[in-house]
């Protein structure tokens, strides 16, 4: 048995991008009846990616990278521009019916169950859809809304559930069909601390119980937690690849600086970056414009410390914290790309 679920060779999407009022106001002067001019957007660019039956991977990237819609090539919503995708051997484009009946999805940024239906409802509907017997989809929603902790508000419409609730019915009505993969996009993405704990929580059980997973996320301690392997995505490339350890330690002999800054001045990025040692900086507000972190990699924190401190202590700016920590996936993504994930 082949011990890939995914499989996935040169992947491209384009779209088609609109030129701007500029370019369009030119194109008109020569041509008064042309339409508006495009080009081509590469949302996926020549992606790369073998997962294995029975892991979590973890497509990790800022919004924009291409995580969703690799995950909608991938469960056949969109069709690829070039490349080849397989699920469990089955072609995305070729074969996508039977690549449907081997998944479910949770996909971000969509309402895919209904608000004027119960949850109890919501899930006989889909179970309806998937030709499951009625006897049989009886008990697979009794043992879902048992297992989501939903049982006792399982006849109230969903319109009246939490967003947290909203997510446990879709991840149930993912699991209906009980499908060896599950594409969960941005599964905790507007969930409180709590509701995205339990949802990490039923990842990790889903996977003990044999569910492949590919998960998207820009969190990046939800992926270094989840992950067996994470794929970082930047600009619709993957850029690295390894188990999160394993990337951790491609930047083991960086020391990172952390500090926080009041009366914070763009200018001092200048000054701090032309520190010798410095070999990446990047900046965001904390509090407004009252409080600011500053993210530092060097290789000799001990020797620069006192240039950071005299530069940071200048002209009314004043260090409130200052911290050296092991590197992080964020501080992965920060070596190879020179920003900060949320950039």
């Amino acid at each position: 048995m082949d011990s890939l679920a995914i499989e996935a060779v040169e992947l491209v999407k384009q779209f088609p991008k609109k030129a701007t009022p500029e370019e369009n106001k030119e194109k008109k002067s020569w041509f008064p009846f042309k339409k508006s001019a495009t080009s081509l957007f590469t949302a996926v660019d020549h992606v790369n990616l073998q997962i294995n039956r029975g892991e979590i991977f973890g497509l990790l990237g800022p919004n924009g990278a291409g995580k969703s819609t690799t995950i909608r090539m991938l469960c056949t919503l969109l069709e690829p521009t070039s490349g080849t995708a397989k699920v469990f051997g089955y072609d995305v484009v070729k074969e996508a019916n039977k690549v449907r009946q081997n998944l479910g999805t949770v996909l971000a940024g969509e309402r895919s169950i209904y608000w004027k239906l119960s949850g109890r409802e919501n899930l006989e509907y889909f179970a309806a859809l998937y030709h499951i017997p009625a006897d049989v989809a009886k008990k697979r929603v009794d043992e879902l809304l048992e297992r989501m902790e939903l049982t006792a508000r399982a006849n109230e419409l969903v319109e009246k559930y939490s967003t947290g609730m909203r997510q446990r019915i879709v991840l149930s009505r993912a699991l209906l069909a009980r499908p060896p993969l599950l594409l969960l996009d941005e599964p905790t993405l507007g969930l409180d601390p709590q509701a995205s704990r339990r949802i990490r929580e039923m990842v990790l059980e889903l996977k003990s119980e044999g569910h492949t997973i590919l998960l998207t996320t820009h969190y990046m301690e939800e992926a270094d937690l989840l992950s067996d392997r994470i794929g970082i995505i930047d600009q619709g490339k993957i850029i690295a690849l390894d188990t999160p350890d394993n990337l951790k330690l491609r930047i083991n002999q960086q020391d990172i600086i952390k500090l926080e800054v009041s009366g914070w001045k763009p200018e001092m990025e200048t000054r701090l970056k032309n520190i010798s040692g410095v070999s990446n900086l990047v900046t965001h507000p904390m509090e407004g414009d009252s409080l600011w972190e500053l993210h530092l990699q060097t290789n000799n924190s001990r020797a620069i410390l006192p240039n950071i401190i005299e530069q940071v202590n200048f002209n009314g700016t004043h260090m409130t914290n200052l911290n050296i920590v092991k590197p992080s996936l964020e501080d992965v993504f920060i070596n190879l790309t020179g920003k900060a994930l949320r950039d």
